[in-house]
């Protein structure tokens, strides 16, 4: 297709657009009177409006029926993370017993670590990429010391070539293949926080596996963004947050993947609690734990119910549309956004570089060279809600469920206006 940089064109590709109509089915904040242009999935995707039906149906609960809402409830709370392992099974390319939501991310890769990073004496090292999220950094630092080892032998972290801005899967592979029989986990970002690059995730997965190593994926960048195969690939597990694509709140409940070839062992490494064990036995009170045959085994407590209710108001929407659509959507309005930046690099001083390869979600990272923080105050007070990382990167991300065509052809012109007044 060819673009044009005008607003009837964008008026147009919003009216042949399916997926349209579900930006009334979103919460926008205003600036100046106006709803915002929101490129912050990435960090915190807007609120659905049923969410507030969902929460208030357990609110209601609460209040009439007390404890009694474990079993009573219209959706009793006993079972009721349960209604989400279809929906988010279908998000990740997984099967329902595979998938589990409890915790927050970083929790749970931690829980997840005791069952997938043994280290021995041979096997002892841990792949990631340079410049992980933080936390990610953080936890497997953590997780080394833990096991009395030194994290600046036992982490490999994966560097991009020199002046270059994304990484090359036949470099992972190869890191892959020479760390060998050493390596005991790789754990990476199916999705880049930084540079937006969706990596090869089935390649890695199976260079990983071919040395005997587990593999392990943080998608908090992925999940409801991207294409994922979860089961197919092999992935041993996975996890991530609710709050970005999957627009379920802040700080909300992270969701788990646990490969069915560990699901019903009683001797995996695991840290465990009371609402792991089988439904059939968890009131008896036994004093020994008799897994759950799913990923619900790796739950420690009874899940927080008010966290989940928007959570499954947002899966609802999901299922309704499917990820083929949103991701055939994200497709186009990406490459719409790419253009108009193209478009508006002609017309000003300042020169854009995008760091985002074309292997690539939501997001697209930009280099405003010349510009500064300046420019992204002026966006923010003129209703463009996007993220800054120093010093000079604006990160876009459209998010197809809520942004619109329109949006990408009014952000330029505001784009062009920040850079022309100074």
């Amino acid at each position: 297709m060819t673009f044009k940089n005008t607003l009837e064109f964008a008026q147009q590709l919003d009216a042949e657009d399916v997926l349209s109509h579900y930006r009334e089915e979103f919460h926008y904040p205003q600036v100046n009177g106006k709803d915002v242009i929101y490129f912050t999935g990435n960090s915190l995707g807007l609120q659905p409006k049923r969410s507030q039906k969902f929460v208030d149906e357990v609110m209601k609960d609460w209040r009439e029926l007390a404890v009694e809402g474990h079993f009573y409830a219209d959706k009793p709370w006993w079972d009721y993370h349960e209604r989400l392992a279809e929906g988010l099974s279908k998000v990740v390319g997984a099967k329902p017993e595979e998938v589990s939501v409890m915790n927050t991310l970083t929790v749970n890769l931690h829980l997840l670590m005791v069952s997938f990073y043994r280290p021995t004496a041979k096997r002892f090292k841990i792949i990631c990429e340079e410049k992980a999220f933080p936390s990610d950094q953080y936890m497997l630092q953590s997780q080394v010391r833990f096991h009395g080892l030194n994290p600046n032998e036992a982490i490999v972290e994966l560097k991009k070539r020199d002046g270059e801005h994304s990484w090359r899967t036949q470099d992972i592979v190869q890191t892959i293949e020479e760390v060998g029989e050493e390596l005991a986990l790789v754990l990476m970002g199916g999705v880049n926080y930084y540079n937006g690059q969706v990596l090869d995730m089935k390649a890695i997965t199976e260079a990983g596996k071919s040395v005997g190593a587990f593999v392990g994926w943080d998608l908090a960048h992925a999940v409801g963004n991207v294409k994922l195969q979860l089961h197919g690939w092999g992935a041993d597990f996975a996890a991530w947050c609710s709050y970005k694509y999957m627009n379920s709140g802040p700080g909300n409940a992270s969701g788990i993947f646990v490969h069915e070839k560990y699901l019903g062992q009683k001797d995996i490494p695991r840290f465990e609690g009371w609402w792991g064990t089988k439904k059939e036995t968890r009131f008896l009170m036994e004093p020994e734990f008799d897994p759950i045959a799913s990923a619900d085994a790796w739950q420690l407590s009874n899940p927080p119910i008010l966290s989940l209710a928007p959570y499954l108001a947002s899966l609802e929407l999901f299922d309704e549309v499917g990820m083929a659509t949103l991701i055939e959507k994200q497709q186009k309005i990406v490459a719409y956004l790419e253009f108009i930046l193209h478009e508006i690099d002609k017309q000003v001083e300042s020169s854009f570089e995008i760091i985002t390869p074309k292997d690539r979600g939501c997001q697209l990272s930009v280099f405003l060279h010349g510009e500064g923080r300046p420019l992204f105050d002026y966006l923010m007070k003129n209703g463009v809600i996007t993220d800054w990382r120093e010093p000079n990167v604006i990160r876009l991300a459209p998010a197809p469920f809520y942004c619109s065509f329109e949006d990408m052809y009014n952000f330029g012109q505001i784009l062009k206006r920040g850079i022309l007044q100074k």
